[in-house]
């Protein structure tokens, strides 16, 4: 099985793929093996200069395209994406991890995202007001303008389609800064555009120091709009740099998912769904389910269950065709999970499972199940994000709405009840941007997705995506 890594890393500014030239480098490294694969330019502040006055200048330009212009490059995207969804995919699994499969599917969503937006790019609508004889009143909905969207590691290809689509739809130019733990699946989706004949200043991808970065982009005045996925405490230090130009902005930050399990629930179709959801991508999702809060009655068996499941999870290499779960994308997301299953054990907590990191150099952590969390364990208030589910029983409905709001994030939520009267209360109860009943999945092309309270605010996805970057006028006509 060769190991070569299949990328050329490089920053796209202005229609140019640029490296080299005396530019900081970062080091990517396997997350399976430890190893350094690749070197990574960093950009200079010219460098980011430059990417603003070209994205300044694309969006002049852009804005004025016809719509269906925007839809035949991005749907040209789509199919570009899927024809290179192989390639992609092994240099995603190389630099964050997760098994091919994984990442195969996630190249062929994102490819469906962009198809989706590709048709929303005509569906731009204003109207028009009654008004006396001789006058009217029109509101439209026009781009906001370069948009600075910084996007996490944990789904690089979704992650970056996301900012660039929605924003190539509505009108708006985009300078992208992906992490640099997985920049390798950012320069090959941004080719696909690239081929697909979207202008080179109308879509960039930089990257760099984050502080320097965010500070250079959010503070400029041509930025006009910020779109943020990543923690709630660097999303907290964006809104604030962003606020000196009161720019409008999008942010999906953390959650902490709860799972609310019902003595009515079919019990094993129930566990054999949230075992194999919860360590998708080895838990590092935002909306993987986290805290188990059981119903009594079911309590034990669900635990017994869980715990049986998560052993029979093969670990391993995301390359190898037997892996079901691969390593943690880098090596202090396992060390925090080494403190956060300590702290529980401390607190008279139970493991049913793993609760070690693997073997070998890579980053990997076993699938871990731990029951009896009590509410002031740490893993119960600080998102483990990783391959990690809490278990603590509940005796009243109010009781298991009380815990699954008890924390300030707000993204998802799920439930399992054949009940349908208290389906309909969980779904107004929950404090979460996206509940799930009876089933997992939390994105679809055509659905908002996001969150409530320290998860963030506005929507991608679905024509909210789209509509988060445009602005309201109103023009009157006497």
């Amino acid at each position: 099985m060769s190991v070569e890594y299949p990328a050329t890393l490089g920053m796209y500014i202005g229609g140019e793929w640029v490296s080299g030239g005396g530019r900081d480098h970062h080091s990517l490294l396997n997350p399976a093996t430890g190893e350094m694969q690749a070197e990574l330019p960093l950009a200079s502040d010219a460098d980011l200069h430059d990417a603003l006055e070209v994205a300044k200048h694309g969006f002049a330009t852009w804005r004025v395209e016809a719509p269906e212009l925007r839809g035949a490059v991005l749907r040209e995207a789509a199919e570009l994406l899927r024809e290179r969804a192989d390639h992609i995919a092994r240099v995603t699994t190389m630099e964050q991890g997760k098994p091919l499969a994984e990442a195969r599917g996630e190249v062929i969503a994102a490819a469906g995202l962009i198809d989706f937006h590709a048709g929303e790019a005509v569906r731009v609508y204003g109207r028009v007001l009654m008004r006396p004889t001789g006058m009217r009143s029109l509101v439209l909905h026009q781009p906001v303008g370069p948009v600075a969207a910084f996007c996490a590691w944990n789904f690089p290809a979704l992650n970056v389609v996301r900012k660039i689509a929605p924003a190539v739809a509505a009108g708006c130019s985009v300078i992208l800064k992906p992490s640099e733990e997985t920049p390798g699946t950012a320069v090959e989706v941004m080719r696909c555009f690239q081929d697909a004949g979207l202008p080179g200043d109308v879509a960039q991808i930089v990257f760099g120091v984050p502080d320097m970065v965010s500070r250079r982009l959010l503070l400029s005045p041509i930025t006009r709009k910020l779109s943020f996925t990543g923690s709630v405490p660097v999303g907290k230090h964006l809104m604030k740099l962003a606020a000196d130009t009161v720019m409008k902005m999008t942010m999906e930050l953390g959650g902490h998912a709860p799972v609310l399990v019902f003595d009515d629930c079919d019990l094993e179709e129930t566990l054999d769904i949230l075992v194999g959801h919860k360590f998708r991508n080895a838990g590092q999702v935002c909306v993987a389910p986290t805290r188990f809060h059981v119903q009594e009655g079911i309590y034990e068996d669900f635990a017994r269950g869980f715990a049986e499941r998560t052993k029979q999870i093969k670990v391993c290499n995301g390359l190898c065709e037997t892996s079901q779960m691969g390593p943690m994308a880098n090596s202090r997301g396992r060390e925090v999970l080494e403190r956060l299953v300590s702290d529980a054990r401390s607190s008279g907590a139970r493991v049913l499972a793993g609760g070690v990191c693997g073997e070998g150099r890579g980053f990997f952590f076993q699938p871990t199940v731990i029951a009896d969390v009590p509410e002031n364990a740490r893993a119960m208030n600080q998102e483990p994000f990783g391959p990690v589910a809490l278990l603590s029983p509940f005796a009243s409905v109010d009781d298991g709405i009380r815990e699954a709001n008890r924390l300030p994030f707000g993204l998802a939520a799920y439930c399992f009840t054949e009940n349908g009267r208290r389906q309909n209360l969980l779904g107004d109860a929950i404090e979460a941007g996206m509940v799930m009943i009876n089933q997992v999945r939390a994105t679809w092309p055509d659905a908002p997705f996001g969150g409530v309270k320290e998860s963030g605010f506005g929507s991608e996805d679905g024509p909210e995506g789209v509509a988060a970057h445009l602005v309201t006028k109103t023009v009157h006509v006497g």
